[in-house]
């Protein structure tokens, strides 16, 4: 299988949020608004909600339509959620008109300087799996880098060699890679492999960035 680049990448994923913009075929991870599931199953475990949050900053990678963003701010986080597809936070504007969320288009590989290490919560959620395997450990640090120092970084992922493995993606990740989220430095929290919707197992792993 060929490695797509980044620009074939965002094209597809545009090209996807226009279709189901105009009345063509809804997003498979379109969840009506709801948030992903493993993230609110980790949320209530740790009590993640109200006055826990307030005042504390997140950051959801590749944030979509915004569910994943909209249900950490209804816990008092100041969020900011970007994508790299502006179709998506076009979307994600008009879906959500009187959001607190600051939604942004951004490119993970190129992250706007004020981002960096700017974040007590980064979510990233089936991102990393869905863009090109050639640039997975420079995707993986740029994850890590937007977490502040005492930081936790979520993880979520399907499993490689659970399910079959396209050409147009998503590529899961391995054990390994999920490990590379830790670096020299993270400490990794907690990993778990909860089923996903489908009852496949999924990664989900939590690591904290102890500097």
């Amino acid at each position: 299988m060929t490695d797509p680049t980044m620009a074939e990448r965002r094209e597809f994923f545009d090209g996807l949020y226009v279709a189901a913009g105009g009345g063509g075929e809804p997003l498979p991870w379109d969840r009506g608004g709801a948030p992903q599931q493993l993230l609110a199953d980790w949320a209530a475990d740790r009590g993640l909600r109200g006055p826990g949050g307030a005042g504390k900053r997140a950051v959801v990678v590749g944030c979509g339509l915004g569910g994943d963003a909209e249900f950490l701010a209804r816990l008092g986080f100041a969020v900011v959620g970007f994508d790299f597809s502006a179709p998506a936070i076009e979307a994600a504007r008009a879906l959500n008109p009187t959001s607190t969320v600051d939604y942004e288009v951004a490119d993970l590989l190129a992250l706007p300087e004020g981002w960096l290490a700017g974040f007590d919560l980064v979510v990233e959620s089936l991102t990393v799996q869905s863009l090109p395997r050639s640039i997975r450990p420079r995707v993986i640090a740029a994850v890590r880098s937007l977490a502040a120092p005492g930081g936790t970084v979520l993880v979520i992922s399907s499993q490689q060699g659970v399910r079959t493995e396209t050409e147009i993606g998503p590529w899961p990740l391995s054990r390994a890679d999920v490990d590379s989220f830790a670096g020299d430095d993270f400490e990794l929290v907690r990993l778990e492999q909860p089923p996903g919707p489908d009852g496949l197992p999924r990664w989900r792993a939590e690591f904290r960035n102890p500097h």
